[in-house]
């Protein structure tokens, strides 16, 4: 049973709808037996040890392998895992980025997934991924990476290149939200020429940055301190707070970026700041200013 749930969570992402109807209890339970064991480089007793949270990361579901650790999350959030479980795989076979792109998640990354039960309306859900980018960088600074900085809306960047990416999505029913997913992809202990060409000149590890290899239990153990540090701002709606992080540490404001959003529609503007909902703010060329809420922003110089 747990070798064909493996299999289906690794090779497809979606979780058989026969065996889901037959027995969801059993399937579920199954998933969480298997992610309560330590793997060769995961390790929960590190992680938990001395590790100062209320809630975020208490319970911990590490796999050796998974198509994405937001999947794993979805599923279980659907079936009572406690409000801020993290979700941890040493490798993704089909990890995403934003808009359905894919995120290569080998050995020696840091993939999760934290799941939340944010008392929120849509509106709010972009100030989430702000957040967790703020939460990301702090990490980052204390384990010794100078300037982190967060491209909007989803990237962490070291030296103008691409270190971490950041999915957000909600598990909602009948039009209500019931779960935040937060998934998070930190390169770490990669060799950057293990990646495609195409992504060899805008993409970093920590490896790279820091010259040695980052303690990845350690790292995971400082993201979950300040990603409920930060989430507890946001839970107290404490904004504007989080955006004067963001803005501290933005990659974006102040540079001309290009604009693509869906139906091949793309423009040039220049970004001048952040708005109080986690929009971007852009004038365009013909002095126009514009809220981006969705859509990919190209940094230009």
């Amino acid at each position: 049973m747990k070798e064909e749930i493996l299999k289906l969570l690794n090779e497809e992402g979606n979780l058989s709808g026969e065996i889901i109807d037959a027995d969801v209890n059993d399937f579920a339970s199954s998933i969480e037996e298997i992610g309560k064991k330590e793997t060769e480089h995961i390790k929960s007793s590190e992680i938990s040890k001395e590790l100062n949270t209320k809630y975020v990361g208490k319970n911990l579901y590490i796999y050796k392998e998974v198509s994405s650790t937001n999947t794993i999350a979805k599923f279980l959030a659907r079936n009572g895992i406690e409000n801020g479980s993290a979700i941890i795989a040493e490798k993704q076979t089909s990890g995403r980025g934003r808009s359905g792109k894919s995120w290569e998640s080998p050995l020696g990354g840091v993939w999760l997934s934290i799941i939340l039960e944010p008392d929120v309306d849509y509106s709010k859900i972009p100030l989430i991924t702000l957040a967790t980018g703020v939460a990301v960088a702090k990490t980052l600074e204390k384990i010794g990476v100078e300037n982190p900085e967060i491209k909007w809306p989803n990237d962490i960047m070291i030296n103008g290149k691409k270190v971490c990416g950041i999915l957000t999505e909600s598990v909602t029913n009948f039009n209500i939200i019931e779960n935040v997913i937060v998934g998070v992809g930190i390169d770490a202990n990669l060799d950057i020429n293990d990646f495609p060409k195409e992504l060899q000149n805008i993409t970093t590890t920590l490896e790279k940055e820091l010259e040695g290899k980052v303690d990845e239990n350690l790292l995971i153990k400082t993201f979950l301190e300040e990603f409920e540090e930060i989430n507890e701002l946001f839970s107290h709606e404490c904004y504007e707070d989080i955006l004067k992080e963001w803005r501290s540490r933005s990659y974006t404001i102040g540079k001309t970026v290009e604009i693509r959003k869906p139906f091949n529609e793309y423009y040039e503007a220049y970004a001048i700041g952040i708005s109080k909902e986690g929009s971007l703010i852009v004038e365009k060329t013909d002095g126009t200013l514009e809220k981006v809420i969705s859509g990919e922003c190209v940094i230009k110089n």
